[in-house]
């Protein structure tokens, strides 16, 4: 983050402190019920959203070195993603293209080569098909080099490796990611390491999920038993930057810096900062860390959730934190987390009762109506192309 927008997100917060006011948008915002419980808007976000946008399935030092390589799922598609003998990320579906059985079914490794448990069509790291018994004879006239493994756009940057899942497609990963590059870059991912980690399953719409993290109104009441008190009430700002959004979450001790050296100000020590990359990918940067949370839809009511603390490999942040400290932090942010996600559950339920035909967003939860129009807007034009 510049030096210059750091000082204006600290000096913004300071003054809406001062002046006993939250970040207010211009108006009311009712947002459809239909669109949390919905088969029907489900699958259109599945369509125009997470088969056609970047997903984070991987962290790059799950990916160490050349002929690593990782099985996971994105968008509900089985992915192989591989580091060839290049050293560069690749992915692919985990599919045969003989017969479509699974190809490979361990999570994790190290290999150039893989073989199809089926019938032994063996593909490199890079994809290729590279052998399969009796070809000549039994596949005459079928050309190898069109049937190897079908690949997925795939990017490496700022220590994640990035995939979406559109067979075959293209796509401009620096063009997307232009508004927010340098900011994500000057975290460091790339030079840390996963410290802890954790999966769950959420009963709870995606949408629900993030929505939950991008307002401070929740923290004085969903979050009094762990950090409500160490935050202010009601207290938040929000930009949008194309499809992602970056939004500063103050601490309490954020106010003492008024009596302080201004060129000692930095927003980390005082603010939570979280960057919501579009549409299942987020950072919750906080003090010496980053906690980077992706999530797997699955349906209008089921959300898989990978939750990682990225602990740094070296350097002053680093210094005298041993695995235990790291550990200890990634417990806390779970607690806090945990609360969220219970009361995530709890919405939807309620949501599906017919309790309700709206929710109903305050101006100072404008960053719930930002995220519900950006998605509004893919659909849109994915379905008018």
């Amino acid at each position: 983050m510049e030096r210059t927008t750091e000082l204006a997100l600290i000096d913004e917060l300071l003054e809406l402190k001062a002046a006993k006011s939250p970040f207010l948008d211009e108006q009311v915002v009712l947002s459809p019920v239909e669109n949390y419980v919905s088969d029907e808007q489900f699958n259109r976000e599945q369509m125009a959203i997470f088969r056609q946008l970047p997903h984070s399935p991987a962290h790059s030092s799950e990916l160490d070195g050349a002929g690593a390589f990782l099985r996971c799922e994105v968008a509900d598609l089985p992915v192989l993603l591989t580091r060839d003998k290049q050293g560069v990320v690749r992915a692919f579906l985990n599919v045969c293209r003989h017969r479509g059985a699974r190809l490979v079914e361990e999570d994790a490794g190290c290999q150039h080569r893989f073989t199809c448990p089926y019938h032994a069509w063996t593909y490199a790291s890079s994809g290729e098909l590279v052998g399969a018994p009796h070809f000549e004879s039994g596949f005459e006239g079928v050309d190898k080099s069109k049937i190897g493994l079908k690949e997925l756009p795939t990017k490496e940057a700022y220590g994640l490796i990035w995939v979406v899942p559109d067979p075959g497609g293209t796509f401009d990963f620096d063009d997307y990611f232009v508004s927010m590059a340098d900011e994500i870059e000057s975290l460091g991912m790339a030079n840390m390491l996963i410290a802890a980690e954790d999966r769950i399953e959420s009963a709870a719409n995606w949408k629900i999920i993030v929505e939950g993290g991008i307002e401070a109104y929740h923290f004085r009441m969903a979050h009094r038993a762990t950090i409500g008190p160490y935050f202010e009430d009601n207290l938040s700002s929000y930009r949008a930057y194309g499809p992602h959004m970056r939004s500063v979450l103050p601490r309490a001790s954020m106010a003492s810096l008024s009596d302080e050296d201004r060129e000692q100000w930095r927003l980390r020590d005082h603010a939570n900062v979280l960057y919501t990359l579009f549409p299942t990918t987020q950072l919750l940067v906080q003090q010496d860390h980053v906690v980077w949370i992706t999530s797997q839809p699955s349906g209008p009511g089921q959300t898989g959730l990978r939750l990682v603390t990225l602990a740094p490999k070296s350097g002053p942040l680093a210094e005298g934190k041993d695995d235990a400290y790291w550990r200890h932090n990634h417990k806390i942010t779970m607690m806090t987390l945990d609360e969220d996600f219970e009361i995530g559950e709890g919405i939807q339920a309620g949501l599906a009762s017919g309790a309700n035909d709206v929710l109903t967003f305050g101006r100072f939860e404008g960053a719930l109506d930002q995220f519900n129009r950006t998605i509004d807007a893919f659909i849109g034009k994915s379905e008018a192309a």
